[in-house]
């Protein structure tokens, strides 16, 4: 593939000066095929941690024990209320700087990594906003559906998984695609970590060759393009799954 592109952009950079080295320059190829691997990892773990905690905390959030879900409650509150990229940092530098560290051959590094950071630090940040919308769908769900999977002697936890909750997923995903499409593009800030995602990469090639431009143009087609797929596809999800009168 770079072989086919470089002559035409080293040929764009002759002519007109549009510098566009990651697609002619070999080093900053690599570094721009790096870029996009991170950020697309980063958004995937991100969202499958936020859902994860969506489930369990809305789950949490009808516990029968007080302490757990006044927990849950602090935990939306301070996570809700807080900017991300402020989580960040401190999940980072504060409690980083607790976590212990290894010996790679001469010197330490920090046990948990920026990029493991940064999945932390979004996933739960994305987490508080699911326990949330899949609450809301929870409640949502007929009484009357809940009596007849008691009626067959299951457990209240069966019910929740069997049940409740597929049928709450359903009813959450238009909210919970706003949610998710929003926290793809808050992974961006994961630059301020320096995880080398595409923002952080972008930044050193303007950087080292001066075009601010040319790579400012790349990293905004870039998010439009991933998000633009996953919002695609979440809603393709959201048109399958769709229940006939429920949450409507």
């Amino acid at each position: 593939m770079f072989q086919l592109i470089a002559p035409f952009f080293q040929d764009l950079y002759d002519r007109t000066g549009l510098n566009f080295i990651v697609f002619y320059d070999s080093y900053e190829y690599g570094r721009f095929l790096s870029g996009i691997s991170i950020s697309l990892q980063l958004i995937f773990w991100s969202i499958v941690v936020s859902l994860v905690i969506g489930v369990l905390g809305a789950w949490a959030q009808s516990a029968r024990s007080p302490v757990l879900r006044v927990l849950m409650d602090a935990y939306i509150q301070a996570f809700r209320n807080t900017p991300p990229m402020i989580q960040l940092l401190f999940f980072y530098f504060a409690l980083g700087a607790f976590t212990p560290q290894v010996d790679v051959g001469g010197y330490c590094q920090p046990l948990i990594s920026s990029f493991a950071w940064a999945i932390i630090s979004l996933g739960i940040f994305g987490g508080a906003f699911n326990v949330e919308i899949f609450r809301a769908g929870l409640e949502t769900v007929p009484g009357s559906t809940k009596e007849a999977a008691e009626s067959l002697c299951m457990s209240k936890w069966q019910i929740y998984l069997y049940v409740t909750l597929p049928l709450a997923f359903r009813i959450s995903l238009p909210a919970l695609t706003n949610n998710l499409v929003s926290l793809a593009k808050t992974t961006s800030l994961a630059y301020v970590i320096s995880v080398p995602e595409m923002t952080y990469t972008l930044n050193q090639v303007w950087s080292d060759n001066v075009n601010v431009p040319e790579m400012m143009l790349l990293l905004f087609l870039f998010y439009v393009l991933v998000v633009s797929l996953l919002a695609a596809g979440l809603h393709f999800i959201e048109h399958r799954l769709t229940l006939p009168g429920y949450g409507q």
